[in-house]
């Protein structure tokens, strides 16, 4: 196991980030677990840039231009949860309404 991916990708992760215990991780399936980690995941996408503003971004994005796609990523995943739990309305374009 010095080397292996699971541990690297699936254990370390769950224990570390989560607080998992080694026994927990024993007794879940596999696929239980990659979900946990893949809605972590997530869950860090979407609170990445909570607490900046749009200018914000365009300023750190000067030096880092990879910002602006991050933030892009971040703005499409909130919106697509909010969708998801009725927070916000799916915005329909007049083509749609055709």
């Amino acid at each position: 196991m010095k080397e292996a991916p699971e541990a690297v990708y699936l254990i370390i992760p769950l224990m570390k980030e989560l607080g998992m215990r080694w026994g927990d991780i024993k007794k879940a399936p596999r696929h239980e677990l990659e979900g946990i980690l893949m809605a972590y995941s997530i869950y860090n996408q979407m609170h990445a840039f909570d607490g900046y503003s749009a200018e914000d971004i365009s300023e750190q994005a000067k030096s880092r231009p990879q910002i602006r796609g991050d933030y892009a990523k971040y703005l499409e995943i909130n919106a697509k949860y909010q969708e998801r739990t009725g927070r916000r309305k799916k915005t329909q374009s007049f083509k749609d309404l055709l």
